[in-house]
Formats: structure tokens, sequence, C-alpha cells
């Protein structure tokens, strides 16, 4: 048995969809999941400087579930880059209006800060809704 460890080549790797149903999910533990398989960590051909993970598709984003009181007391910030443009959202409010902005962030810090990270990130797809335009690639399901 050789002793060498093999690398896979952009050409080499196989993307995958996924599906994943977020209804009733905490948000931490689903975030986690999102993002190995976005990375292809749950592959065994897993190469560090490849992107070689599956698209994720997530529906029902205006369903997660939030332990504790993180609703209410956690802030999402944005600033707008002007003096004075620093705004401060609670999560509940934000994910009243835009579910799936709260998925995203959550897994979008999860992932590497490179240039390979942003490739990852455009492979995740959130909808806030059960209906979903990825039906053509057939996700399989992401067990969870």
């Amino acid at each position: 048995m050789p002793r060498q460890t093999t690398f896979l080549k952009p050409a080499e790797t196989t993307c995958g969809w996924r599906h994943i149903d977020a209804d009733g999910q905490v948000l931490g533990r689903m975030a986690v999941e999102i993002a190995r398989v976005l990375m292809g960590k749950h592959r065994p051909d897993w190469t560090p400087h490849v992107d070689c993970g599956d698209f994720v598709v997530v529906t029902n984003a205006e369903k997660i579930v939030l332990t504790g009181r993180k609703a209410e007391q956690r802030m999402v910030k944005s600033y707008s880059g002007y003096p004075g443009g620093l705004k401060l959202r609670s999560v509940g409010a934000v994910q009243a209006k835009h579910p799936e902005r709260i998925v995203e962030q959550a897994v979008r810090r999860m992932l590497p800060k490179t240039r390979l990270g942003r490739q990852m990130f455009r492979k995740l797809k959130v909808y806030a809704g059960a209906e979903h335009p990825h039906t053509a690639q057939s996700p399989t399901p992401l067990c969870g």
C-alpha cells in the first residue's frame, strides 16, 4: 500500500446537491453541518486547497430556533461606512424581516476567510419558505 497522500485537482472534483430543512433546528448546530458540507470535509478525498464541497439548499429559514434569550439579547451590526452609520438590531428583528440573513451570516463565519471560502459560500442557497427553485438538481437530504 503506498504511503502517499493523494490530493484532488480542481478538475477531478464532483459537486453534489444537498437539501436541509431548517424547521425546528437550532441555528448554530445546523450551521456547523452546512459549513462542513460546503467545505467538503464530509468526503474521504477532502483536499484543503480545492473547493470539493457540495451545494447546499436550506429551506424554511424562518423556522429556525435560537436557544435561550438570543433573539432579544444578541445584536446584529451593520455599518454604512459613514460616521455615525452603525446600526444595531436584535437577531429576532432581523429574523422577522430577513430570515435567510441569519443563516447565511452564521455559516459565512464558519468558513475560511479566503478566496476559497468566498467561493464555498456562493454554493449556499437559503430560502425563507419551503419552496426552492433547485428541484431539477434533485438534492439529497442532509441528515443533521
